[in-house]
């Protein structure tokens, strides 16, 4: 699975992406965004507040239910605002 991060989330992490093989017990948005907090500070930190992030799965926004699967682009980054 490839988690890709952006905006302040890649600071807060301190990466851009990475490969993970989360455990089998993982397999919707919110057991992933769950498993993600235990990562380290950077990701607990990140991860605090999901009301102020979007997700999206394989580049289509993903609700808290939506599943993931081995081999998933998974997208995290801060609502999208236009003007």
């Amino acid at each position: 699975m490839k988690l890709l991060y952006f905006a302040w989330l890649k600071t807060k992490t301190g990466v851009a992406e990475e490969d993970l093989t989360p455990p089998p017990e993982v397999t919707t948005v919110a057991e992933l965004l769950t498993w993600l907090r235990g990562r380290g500070p950077g990701h607990a930190e990140a991860l605090a507040d999901l009301t102020a992030l979007k997700v999206a799965v394989n580049q289509e926004y993903a609700h808290p239910d939506d599943p993931v699967r081995p081999g998933d682009e998974i997208a995290l980054f801060p609502p999208v605002t236009g003007g």
